[in-house]
Parts: structure tokens; sequence; C-alpha cells
């Protein structure tokens, strides 16, 4: 268990801080930033298959198509989250991802009660209820829906949805989404040098080669969560997965100076609260689920 939780604390601070890397290319299309992800991240996973000589399990994953169908959904809907969080960051909107990331706990159970029929608990459905007031009050500040939070919560609980009806180990998983978009990536490339509208390759020589370890810098977190995952309860997973949103949320206040009005704060405070109930009331729940079983 230990081991896991150590997996899982590096995923989710590089998760957290992973900001302060898509800043360094702020000056760069997001959706071109976005085309060197899912690239150098393809480049960085299928070495990974190679070393570890994995290729008939990438090859009975690609000729199933119980299995591909939904990696084609998993592989649009990271894609789309990626490109996201990636132009919120250069767009000074760290604080709504953070947000995003804060509410995907809580709209899991929503697409729980949708997708897999399941009934949440009576603290549950107050965390919905405070979560939501939240997110109305932030829709009121703003004049507009918070789009940016609930897209990430969206794709990524979707995403999740999709990961969990479809067992697969994360390299292969990550393989097969980036290969799947990898095509639209070469493309886009294609266009941008003809149109003379690409501005990676213009970059300082540092900025280029960080921007080579994007794929690092995406594969690593997911693998490390991968193998936490197995390792530790759901319940621990779910307090640890805080660590993200929590540092993004310190960064964009205190290093990208992004302004947090009031109600903002009350927004935050009635999401946090939201949380706690969350959290609470799903260890409870567990507890009379273990109870139940013993009996």
């Amino acid at each position: 268990m230990r081991t896991g939780l150590i997996y899982a604390v590096i995923a989710y601070t590089i998760w957290g801080l992973l900001p302060l890397y898509w800043k360094w290319f702020e000056n760069m299309p997001a959706s071109e930033i976005l085309s060197h992800r899912i690239v150098w991240s393809f480049v960085v996973v299928i070495g990974i298959v190679a070393i570890k000589k994995r290729w008939k399990e990438l090859k009975m994953t690609l000729t199933v198509k119980e299995t591909v169908l939904p990696l084609v959904f998993s592989s649009l809907l990271i894609t789309a989250n990626w490109l996201i969080f990636i132009w919120a960051v250069n767009n000074e909107q760290a604080v709504e991802t953070s947000i995003g990331y804060y509410l995907t706990p809580l709209f899991n159970v929503v697409i729980a009660i949708l997708f897999l029929r399941e009934k949440p608990t009576g603290g549950q459905w107050l965390a919905i209820a405070l979560a939501g007031t939240g997110v109305l009050l932030i829709a009121i500040d703003y004049g507009r829906l918070p789009w940016i939070s609930i897209s990430l919560a969206l794709t990524f609980g979707l995403y999740g949805l999709v990961k969990k009806k479809v067992k697969i180990d994360a390299a292969i998983g990550l393989v097969t989404e980036t290969m799947i978009v990898m095509p639209i990536a070469i493309i886009y490339w294609g266009y941008m040098r003809i149109a003379e509208l690409d501005t990676a390759w213009s970059l300082p020589l540092p900025s280029i080669l960080l921007l080579l370890l994007s794929g690092v810098a995406t594969a690593t977190p997911l693998l490390l969560f991968a193998n936490a995952a197995r390792r530790l309860p759901l319940s621990m997973l779910g307090f640890v997965q805080y660590i993200g949103p929590t540092l993004t949320l310190i960064i964009s206040v205190f290093i990208f100076k992004e302004v947090v009005s009031p109600v903002m704060l009350v927004s935050l405070t009635l999401i946090w609260t939201a949380l706690v109930v969350y959290a609470v009331s799903s260890i409870r729940a567990a507890k009379a689920q273990r109870f139940v079983e013993v009996k």
C-alpha cells in the first residue's frame, strides 16, 4: 500500500504542476501544443511497449472490435480534455481548470446514476446539490456557464467510465488512444507547415527540447496512477486526487496572478464542502457494505 500511495502522490503532484509546463508555450496555439502532446506521448508509450515486448498484447487489443470501439471514444474524450486544459491555462483560466477537477468526483456520481444505475446515498445527493449551487454562483458571477470546468469534469468523467467498462493496461490503452488520433495530429502538422503557421520548430532549442518531453509529462503520471490504482483502496485514492487541483489553484493565484472574486471564493467553499460531504458519505457507505458482506 505504501508504494501505491507514493505512486499516487507523485502522479497527482505532476498533474497539479502541469500548468507551469504548458504555460511555457503560451505563445503557441493550443491546438499545436496538443498535436505535439499526442505524437510524443505515442513515441514514449510505444517505446515502453517495445522494451517490454508486449506486441502480442497490443495486437490483440487492436483486433478485438469490442475493445477498439470504446477506445476510439475514450481517445476523443481525452484529446478534448487535453485541448481544453491547455487552452484554459494559456488563456488565464487556470482557476477554472482546478474547479473542473474538483467537480470530477461529483460528476462521476451523476454518471454512475445515469449509466451504471447506481443509487447514491443521501450524503452524495447533498454533495451534488452543494456543488451544483457552487457552479450556479460561478455562472452568475461570470455571466455565463463555467464551460471550462464543466467540460473538463464531463470529458474526464466519461473517460473514466469508458476505462471502467474496458479493463486494459495503462500503457497499452494510451498507445491505442494516441495511435487513433495521431494521424489527425500529423495531418495538422502538414497543414501548419504548408500554411507557414507552425511555431514549434522556430522556438529556441531549450523550448523545443521541452516540447519533445511533453510525451513524458503526459505518460508518466498516467502510468503511475495506473499502478497506484491497483494497490490502493478507492477511498484513499479519492483523497489523494485533490492534490492536483489544489496545486493548480495555488499556482493560478500566486504565480499566474489570476483574480479570484469573493463570489468565486464562496463557490469554492461550497465545492470543497461538497467534497468533504461526498468523502464522508462514501466512506460510511463502504463500511456499511463491508459490514453486510461480513454478516
